[in-house]
C-alpha cells in the first residue's frame, strides 16, 4: 500500500515563506503586495473561492480584496474596472474569477489583464514566456502540482509523465512546465486510443479531466506517483458506493450538504500507486499557496526587489 500525500504540510510552508517575506517588506518598504479578485455576477461557488483567497492574503499579511460587479455588467465596463486595476500601482495581481457570465469572451478579458499583474498565469504573454522557459507567472494549481511531486523527493528529469486532461488552466501549462523540468510528457485526453493502457506506463500520473473516480487502478503503474486534480460534487450515495466502496463520511456529506466532493482518482489506487493525493486535501491546498506566492513574486518583479 503506498502513501497519502498531503498536501497542506506543503502548503502551510509555502505561506510560512510568504508571510515572513510580506512582514519583512512591511517593516522595511512599508507597503505590501496587494491581490485584487474580479466577481462579474452572483455564482455562490466563485464567491466562496474568493472569499478564501481574501482570507489568505489577511492571514499572510497582503492586501486583499474583492472587487464585485453586478451579472448586467457590460463588456466597456469591465474593461475600465480591469484597466483602472492595471493603473493601481497598490494592485500586484488581478484574478478575474472564472466562469464569467454569458456573453462574455473569457479570453478577451484575460488578455485585458496588464501581465505582470496575471498571477493567474493564464493571460497569453505568461504562457508565451512558460513555453520559452523563461522567466514569468506561472498558473497556480500546475505549480502546486510540481511542489508536491518535488516534496516527496521525487525526480521529474528523465520520468515518463502522463497528464490526462489539456485544459488551459491545469493540463497545458503542467505538461509544458514538466517539459522544462526534463521530463517526457504525455497528454491523454478523451480522443486518446487505450487510454488506460497509456497511463499505465506513467511514472509519474497527473488527472485533471474533471470525471468523478475515472481513474481507477487499471490505470496506474506499480509504485507510480499518482496526483489527483479533480475536485467533483457528487449528490449521488451509489456514486460515491460504485467508485469509492463504502465511504460513510462522504455518503454523510450527502445527507447532510446534498453533495459531496471527490477526486478524478479512485482511492483504492492506493493499493497499486507509491503515492496518491487525496481530494480534497491534496493539490487544492497548494492552489491558494502558490497565488500567494505569484502576488508576491509579481511584487518584487515590479519593484525590482
Amino acid at each position: 500500500m503506498g502513501t497519502w500525500l498531503e498536501g497542506k504540510p506543503v502548503a502551510d510552508r509555502i505561506r510560512e515563506g510568504v508571510r515572513a517575506e510580506v512582514a519583512r517588506y512591511r517593516e522595511e518598504k512599508g507597503f505590501v503586495p496587494g491581490l485584487v479578485g474580479v466577481l462579474v455576477g452572483e455564482n455562490p461557488a466563485s464567491r466562496s473561492y474568493l472569499r478564501m483567497k481574501e482570507k489568505a492574503c489577511q492571514s499572510l499579511g497582503l492586501y486583499g480584496r474583492i472587487l464585485t460587479l453586478p451579472g448586467t455588467t457590460m463588456r466597456d465596463q469591465l474593461k475600465i474596472e480591469i484597466d483602472a486595476l492595471n493603473e493601481d500601482d497598490r494592485v500586484d495581481g488581478i484574478l478575474v474569477q472564472l466562469p464569467l457570465p454569458q456573453g462574455f469572451d473569457t479570453h478577451e478579458v484575460i488578455s485585458w489583464i496588464d501581465p505582470k499583474k496575471d498571477v493567474d498565469g493564464i493571460h497569453p504573454v505568461s504562457l508565451g514566456l512558460l513555453l520559452q522557459n523563461l522567466p514569468g507567472l506561472r498558473a497556480c494549481t500546475p505549480l502546486g502540482v510540481l511542489e508536491l511531486i518535488k516534496s516527496t523527493g521525487e525526480r521529474i528529469e528523465g520520468k515518463d509523465v502522463v497528464v490526462i486532461g489539456r485544459s488551459l488552466i491545469v493540463g497545458k501549462p503542467l505538461a509544458a512546465m514538466i517539459t522544462n523540468e526534463n521530463g517526457t510528457v504525455t497528454i491523454c485526453h478523451s480522443k486518446t486510443k487505450n487510454l488506460a493502457g497509456v497511463a499505465a506506463r506513467a511514472d509519474i500520473l497527473i488527472a485533471a479531466m474533471g470525471k468523478p473516480g475515472f481513474v481507477g487502478p487499471e490505470f496506474v503503474k506499480e509504485g507510480a506517483l499518482a496526483i489527483d486534480v479533480g475536485s467533483n460534487a457528487v449528490t449521488d450515495p451509489a456514486v460515491v458506493r460504485a467508485l469509492f466502496g463504502g465511504d460513510p463520511t462522504r455518503e454523510k456529506e450527502i445527507q447532510d450538504k446534498g453533495y459531496t466532493w471527490v477526486g478524478d482518482v479512485q482511492a483504492r489506487v492506493i493499493d497499486k500507486a507509491a503515492w496518491l493525493t487525496p481530494s480534497p486535501g491534496g493539490v487544492g491546498p497548494l492552489t491558494i499557496a502558490m497565488l500567494m506566492k505569484n502576488t508576491l513574486d509579481a511584487f518584487k518583479a515590479r519593484r525590482g526587489l
